[in-house]
């Protein structure tokens, strides 16, 4: 334990400046979201829920400003009836793509989830792919986006080109915006007429802008993720230009309906307060990962990105030699988790997934992204995708205990 202790003070000492560069970001992003707040006027009675069909619900209009006037959009969808971030995605191309269209991913396949969505994966039913939408893609070259690539495999029938900002459960590095804002601006020089949706699942907050702010015409995201601050309890969110937002919201509900109906029932003051709190719990989840980071690589673990990587995302991946080590990393994080701690995760069947998965997550919020959780698909390379954590000192107690667990069992 001695050993472990001052692994971990030498640790912290390192990080200390990256702790600080965290901390001015999240500063920049409190002042925008509360100035969004101010601009919208947002009251006490804001925090009020509607029923039935949910028409003139003032709270929810300006709930969607607010993440609007945030994230640089013209409009946005904040709902509870969108269900995840996979839902809140499959709805903004449901919504643009139509028969003959194509849709073009410039970041190699996307998370499983959405394989299905598209039609590659599962049975098809409901289907882009079943709705004569064809699918192509692109893959990153040396860790960008391969932008010769991207322009020689635009056709005319390309509607719709999908970055995915995140890596999800892939090997390949997350896509900072930087290197976003440089593909679609060479995207739209040539071709303005196409749209650019972005994933922006575990995203929001991390840098100090937002792919709208990039060039994007419409970004989708999950506020049991970033966005929610820990507080939402279900809920997703489309955002960009009003008339793609708007397409958005007929396929939501329905033709004619859109926006306007849709009730919030008693979910809008946690997601309020999770958006005003999201800044700081965005940032907490960052220091956790470098720690997690920089821990384990001086436990001579393999994890990235390094923790003195530019990070656009929450994700930490972890790399072991066996499934083995695997499990019992994630059931050591499960054990150090506030709910559920006597429970032991063992891989299992998850519905938009080819293999089977392990999950920790003793969260508050079920499948919660944005508390701490450690999950991956049981493959080769055995890989565990670290995120979140509302609080960056739970972080540290979980992964040191996990740590500590390996060592003790000689597995590291």
């Amino acid at each position: 334990m001695e050993e472990m202790k001052q692994l971990i003070s030498e640790t912290e000492e390192t990080l200390i400046p990256y702790f600080k560069n965290i901390e001015d970001v999240a500063y920049e992003n409190q002042e925008k979201v509360l100035n969004a707040f101010h601009a919208v006027k947002a009251t006490e009675n804001d925090l009020q829920g509607t029923t039935g069909y949910g028409y003139d619900d003032i709270g929810r209009d300006h709930l969607e400003a607010i993440y609007a006037h945030t994230f640089k959009a013209e409009d946005a969808i904040v709902r509870p009836q969108i269900i995840s971030g996979t839902h809140a995605i499959t709805i903004a191309l449901q919504s643009v793509l139509k028969y003959g269209d194509e849709l073009l991913y410039i970041t190699g396949d996307p998370y499983d989830t959405l394989l299905e969505v598209i039609g590659i994966n599962g049975n098809g039913i409901e289907s882009l792919k079943e709705h004569g939408v064809a699918y192509s893609k692109v893959d990153l070259k040396q860790d960008d986006i391969d932008i010769d690539a991207v322009l020689n495999n635009i056709k005319p029938q390309t509607k719709v080109i999908a970055i995915q900002r995140s890596k999800g459960y892939d090997q390949r590095p997350s896509i900072d915006l930087a290197k976003i804002e440089r593909a679609i601006n060479q995207i739209k020089a040539k071709h303005p007429e196409v749209i650019v949706f972005v994933d922006n699942c575990y995203g929001e907050f991390v840098e100090k802008r937002e792919p709208i702010e990039c060039g994007a015409d419409l970004i989708a995201g999950s506020l049991i993720k970033n966005p929610g601050g820990g507080l939402a309890k279900i809920g997703g969110y489309i955002a960009g230009k009003k008339t793609l937002v708007e397409r958005c919201g007929y396929r939501l509900t329905a033709p004619g309906i859109g926006k306007e109906a849709g009730a919030s029932l008693n979910s809008l003051q946690e997601m309020y307060q999770g958006f005003f709190l999201a800044p700081h719990v965005v940032s907490q989840s960052l220091k956790g990962a470098l720690f997690t980071s920089l821990l384990l690589e001086k436990m001579d673990m393999r994890t990235t990105p390094r923790y003195d990587v530019t990070r656009t995302d929450l994700i930490q991946t972890v790399s072991f030699d066996t499934k083995e080590q695997m499990i019992l990393f994630c059931q050591s994080i499960q054990q150090a988790s506030p709910i559920n701690a006597h429970f032991s995760p063992e891989p299992a069947y998850m519905p938009g997934y080819e293999d089977d998965v392990i999950m920790a997550a003793g969260t508050f919020v079920q499948g919660s992204s944005i508390e701490l959780s450690a999950d991956g698909p049981i493959r080769p390379p055995y890989e565990v995708y670290v995120q979140g954590g509302l609080t960056y000192e739970h972080v540290k107690l979980a992964v040191s205990r996990a740590a500590q667990k390996l060592r003790t069992q000689q597995l590291v």
